[in-house]
């Protein structure tokens, strides 16, 4: 409901600052935490060609248009704790009418991932390499595209192949003595 977005921070301290303040900042909209999520592009902030991240930061918060009266006291709060982490912050609010949001929320799973139902892979005591091919069933895909791939490939000697400037001679002498030959496209050369 509420997407508090950071321009000019790393996404890593974005993060970190959404685990320490979403419990505040729901406070302050006098609202639910799960109606606050963040949103880090993967972005720089420039000014005249000179890249501005953690100089400059720019806030900008979407919500409802019913927490405008409670922008002033958040603007407030987001400059004093994003201070720690950029030199100058500029906080923006844009409202939308409730009406214009649309949500579809899967019952079947928790509305958010957690601390307490994120899985951690290299914690788990189980062997989670896959051992088996991960190739099967290339192979003969593979050999199939290398006997068209033959099929094609001409391998008499250039001077005197009709199908390809690039052929060679399937013989090692360039001299080659052993008469004519049936070239790998189909045509019959005299050598």
């Amino acid at each position: 409901m509420i997407t508090i977005s950071i321009y000019g921070l790393d996404q890593f301290t974005v993060g970190h600052y959404s685990g320490e303040h979403t419990a505040n900042l729901a406070q302050l909209f006098e609202t639910k935490e799960d109606n606050i999520s963040f949103y880090s592009p993967n972005a720089y902030v420039f000014h005249n060609g000179v890249e501005q991240t953690s100089w400059n930061a720019i806030v900008k918060v979407n919500a409802p248009e019913k927490f405008e009266v409670l922008e002033e006291k958040v603007a407030k709060y987001l400059m004093e704790t994003l201070k720690e982490f950029s030199i100058n912050v500029v906080v923006e609010f844009y409202y939308y009418h409730s009406h214009h949001r649309y949500e579809n929320i899967n019952k079947e799973y928790p509305r958010f991932i957690k601390e307490d139902n994120l899985v951690n892979v290299e914690e788990s005591d189980e062997d989670e390499l896959y051992e088996g091919n991960i190739f099967e069933g290339m192979e003969e895909k593979l050999e199939a595209a290398y006997a068209e791939k033959e099929a094609h490939e001409c391998h008499c000697h250039g001077d005197h192949c009709d199908c390809d400037d690039d052929c060679e001679c399937d013989c090692e002498d360039e001299e080659c003595e052993c008469g004519e030959h049936e070239c790998h496209c189909g045509h019959h050369h005299d050598n």
